[in-house]
């Protein structure tokens, strides 16, 4: 059984303060033994700050984004060797909002998910369609674009050394999420592209988490779902009541399994 995954995503929020009095709580909150893996990921300010904090818990941390290169005259950017030399152990490629945003393309996802991965990090890869997309009938193409180019030439030794977080665009922020049965269907396909690129027996085992206006009142339809495990979890994770939540509803409905 793989083992489910809950990241939070905190973007551009907190100060190195709120994001101390935050993870503060989160340790307090899950300091025995967990089913699911958890992961915080903070701006770049904080990822020093809580790595500390977290150091002796079962809270991971992840950072949300990075360069390619080890060095260069990259101003304003962030290498893998930075990440490592923090204690991060995953990082997010590819988020919706760095291809909107920040000219992200298929490519340069690529060539961080190979950095990534040479440098012992957990990429969580981001992939899904926008309304338009949807709506045109085209969620299985693009999700196909993204998969294959951004793990071309990409090898996979472990199950656990990615993760694919499928994050419909248009639920992303809107506090519209896609539904349960919604959602399975294109991480199903997604398990299916996984194994068409990485065998069987690898594919089975890498994780797929949903990301979109993830809540407490809707992430146990979530996680009971067969290729759904775990969430990529964005305004809820800024929140010390509803992480808390999320996290222990996900705890819930794994242990009735």
């Amino acid at each position: 059984m793989r083992k489910p995954i809950i990241a939070g995503n905190w973007k551009m929020h907190k100060t190195v303060r709120e994001a101390i009095e935050l993870v503060n709580g989160l340790k307090r909150n899950f300091f025995d033994e967990m089913e699911i893996d958890i992961v915080v990921c903070p701006p770049y300010t904080a990822l020093s700050e809580v790595g500390e904090i977290i150091q002796d818990s079962q809270i991971r941390l992840g950072a949300q984004d990075m360069h390619w290169e080890e060095r260069g005259a990259f101003t304003g950017e962030i290498s893998p060797l930075m990440l490592k030399d923090l204690g991060v152990e995953y990082v997010i490629i590819g988020h919706s909002e760095r291809r909107q945003f920040f000219g992200e393309t298929n490519e340069t996802v690529n060539k961080k998910v190979k950095s990534a991965l040479k440098h012992k990090l957990i990429p969580i890869v981001c992939v899904g369609e926008t309304l338009v997309e949807r709506e045109r009938g085209d969620t299985f193409s693009v999700v196909r674009e993204h998969i294959e180019n951004a793990l071309v030439g990409v090898v996979i030794e472990k199950p656990r050394d990615l993760v694919v977080a499928y994050e419909p665009v248009w639920a992303i922020g809107t506090g519209v999420n896609a539904t349960p049965e919604q959602a399975e269907e294109v991480q199903g396909y997604i398990r299916e592209l996984l194994m068409n690129l990485f065998g069987e027996e690898i594919a089975e085992g890498i994780r797929i988490q949903y990301g979109g206006s993830v809540r407490p009142d809707n992430i146990e339809e979530l996680i009971n779902e067969k290729n759904i495990d775990g969430a990529l979890v964005g305004g809820a994770s800024l929140d010390l009541n509803s992480f808390t939540e999320i996290i222990r509803r996900v705890e819930t409905a794994i242990r009735k399994h």
